[in-house]
């Protein structure tokens, strides 16, 4: 009786969960209307920015209350597109994570955002135990939804979007970022950036990593790299590369890059090369 018991609650949890896999298309658009809207607000308030807004999170880390105040936007109506679900988000610690969790950067690039620079994201990705099952990141300047659902392919704006087809180191184009509070590793930073200049089309850095692993995932860049992140970085947009062709992995070839605070993310031919040149790099700085 109590194997039977088991065996039923085993069958109405995957039945939940299929129930919820079917919808996450409709989901996922309901998340990109969202952003939008969001997107909308953060254009609205750049120009009334002051100085006195800006406030220090830490080294060169910074939050106003256009961060807070999009968060909290994004959260009410999440919570009410999936009840009970839970959150990581990078403004309010206090939120927990759930079986299934949302995890949100509201304004990603937000030094950008208080320069005035026209590129800053907003990253919405859904976790269901441990498993990233849906991404979207908007770029409101542009009016850019980058987005994938689990199964699916991803998108740019309803068109599907596939990483470059560039097939070695010398042909391709990476994303950056440089840190701005951790410089542990910055001396091998310097070796990778010095390789990449001579030895490949170059490496820029935009400012955002939601928007770095989007112009991956639909072929503008052929690979991205950089440590120091948290999951509210990456979350949406490594699915939404790996939905596109490409290969999304830690320093170390593994798979803890959403936690683990590095992420290599490049198409999958000239995934081995880099990741060859990458572990000679580090053997190099020590």
């Amino acid at each position: 009786m109590l194997k039977k018991i088991r065996r039923i609650y085993e069958q109405q949890k995957q039945s939940i969960l299929n129930h919820e896999l079917m919808n996450l298309e409709k989901l996922t658009a309901n998340v990109c209307e969202l952003a939008s809207e969001t997107g909308e607000f953060l254009k609205k308030e750049v120009s009334k920015l002051s100085g006195a807004d800006v406030q220090s999170k830490g080294l060169h880390n910074y939050v106003t209350y256009v961060d807070q105040e999009s968060e909290r936007r994004i959260v009410k109506r999440l919570s009410v597109l999936l009840s009970g679900s839970g959150f990581i988000a990078e403004e309010n610690q206090a939120l927990l994570p759930g079986e299934y969790t949302w995890v949100i950067d509201p304004l990603d690039g937000t030094t950008n955002f208080i320069h005035g620079v026209p590129l800053y994201c907003i990253s919405i990705g859904l976790m269901y135990q441990g498993e990233t099952i849906l991404g979207v990141v908007y770029e409101p300047n542009l009016k850019e939804f980058f987005y994938t659902w689990k199964g699916a392919p991803s998108y740019l704006n309803k068109t599907v979007i596939r990483v470059s087809t560039a097939q070695t180191v010398n042909e391709s184009l990476f994303a950056t970022g440089f840190p701005y509070y951790d410089y542990s590793r910055l001396d091998d930073y310097l070796l990778i950036f010095k390789h990449l200049l001579q030895n490949s089309h170059g490496a820029r850095r935009l400012g955002s990593a939601a928007a770095d692993l989007a112009y991956t995932a639909c072929g503008r860049y052929d690979g991205f790299f950089e440590y120091g992140l948290s999951p509210w970085d990456v979350c949406a947009g490594a699915l939404i590369v790996k939905n596109a062709g490409g290969i999304v992995s830690d320093f170390h070839g593994a798979e803890n890059y959403i936690f683990g605070k590095q992420i290599i993310s490049t198409n999958n031919l000239i995934y081995p090369e880099f990741m060859k040149l990458f572990s000679e790099w580090k053997n190099e700085s020590k």
